[in-house]
C-alpha cells in the first residue's frame, strides 16, 4: 500500500549484483589500479579514432590499432583477419602491455567484417569486445555466475575499460539492408547482454568514477539517454537496492579517484 507510487527497479536484483560483482572481479584480476585511475570514456568521434586510409583494410588496421592503444595492448602482437581469413598483421608498437594476457608465444587473431566499415561504432565494439574476451580467459579464477558468462564478463569489462558508450549504442544494432530488392549484408555485431543491460552497466561505471550525467550521454545514443538517466538516479539514490555492494566497491577501488577527462588523462 504505501510503496503503491514507488517506482519498480530498471533491472532486478540479482542482474545488478552481478554486474557489481563483476566489475570487482575485474579489477581484482586485471591491474584495478590502472582501471579505477586512468580509465576514461572512449567516445566513437573523430577525437579518440582520428586519420584515414585509401582501403578496408588499412581502415580496419587503424581502427584495430586505436583501440588497442586504449585498452592497454599497444605492444601485444596480433594478426587481424578479414571474414574470408585474409590476414594483414598489424605490428606491436613499443611500450608495456598494461594489462595481463595469457602467456602464449602465437600472435592473437581478430576478425571483422569488412562491411562493418559502414559503420565504425560496429567495429570498434566489435574489437572491443573481442579483446576483453581475450583478457577475461587469462584470469585464474571464473566470472561471477561460472564459466558459461565469459562472453557476458567481457562485455562488462569493456565498460570497466572505459568502452561502455560504445558497446550500449551498439548492443541492439539492427540490421541495415542496402537496398529491399538486393539484401545487402547487415551492419551488426554479436551481442551478450542487451543495450538496457549495458547503458545501466554504463551508469554504474560513470557513479563510480565521478563522469557526470552529460558528459556520458554526449554520445549515447537518443533512444537510450533517458533510461541511462533514470539508472543513474536510480544508482545514486540513498534507497538504491545495493547500495552496501556498491559502496563496498567504491572503497575498495575509488574511495581516491577524481574524475580523469581527455584533457588531463
Amino acid at each position: 500500500m504505501f510503496g503503491f507510487n514507488r517506482q519498480a527497479a530498471l533491472l532486478d536484483d540479482e542482474s545488478v549484483y552481478w554486474m557489481l560483482d563483476v566489475f570487482d572481479w575485474a579489477l581484482a584480476n586485471f591491474n584495478g589500479r590502472k582501471l579505477q585511475a586512468e580509465t576514461k570514456l572512449i567516445y566513437p568521434n573523430n577525437d579518440y579514432f582520428p586519420g584515414k586510409e585509401s582501403s578496408v583494410e588499412g581502415m580496419a588496421a587503424l581502427i584495430f590499432t586505436q583501440v588497442k592503444s586504449y585498452a592497454g595492448i599497444t605492444a601485444l602482437p596480433c594478426d587481424l583477419q578479414n571474414e574470408t581469413g585474409v590476414s594483414h598483421a598489424v605490428p606491436p608498437e613499443s611500450g608495456p602491455v598494461e594489462l595481463p594476457v595469457v602467456p602464449d608465444s602465437k600472435k592473437w587473431v581478430f576478425t571483422y567484417h569488412t562491411h562493418t566499415l559502414n559503420n565504425p561504432e560496429v567495429l570498434i565494439a566489435s574489437f572491443v569486445h573481442q579483446i576483453a574476451y581475450h583478457i577475461v580467459s587469462s584470469a585464474h579464477h571464473p566470472p561471477p555466475g561460472g564459466n558459461e558468462n565469459w562472453p557476458h564478463a567481457a562485455e562488462i569489462l569493456a565498460t570497466v575499460m572505459g568502452f561502455g558508450v560504445i558497446m550500449a549504442n551498439t548492443a541492439n544494432t539492427q540490421k541495415i539492408r542496402s537496398c529491399g530488392s538486393c539484401s545487402g549484408p547487415a551492419v551488426e555485431r554479436e551481442s551478450f547482454l542487451s543495450q538496457y543491460d549495458m547503458s545501466y552497466a554504463l551508469a554504474l561505471f560513470c557513479t563510480l568514477k565521478n563522469i557526470p550525467v552529460k558528459e556520458a550521454i554526449l554520445h549515447l545514443k537518443k533512444s537510450l539517454r533517458a533510461f541511462y538517466k533514470k539508472s543513474h538516479k536510480e544508482i545514486s539514490s540513498t534507497d538504491f537496492s545495493s547500495n552496501d555492494r556498491l559502496t563496498a566497491l567504491r572503497a575498495a577501488w575509488f574511495s581516491r579517484h577524481q574524475p580523469v577527462s581527455k584533457d588531463n588523462g
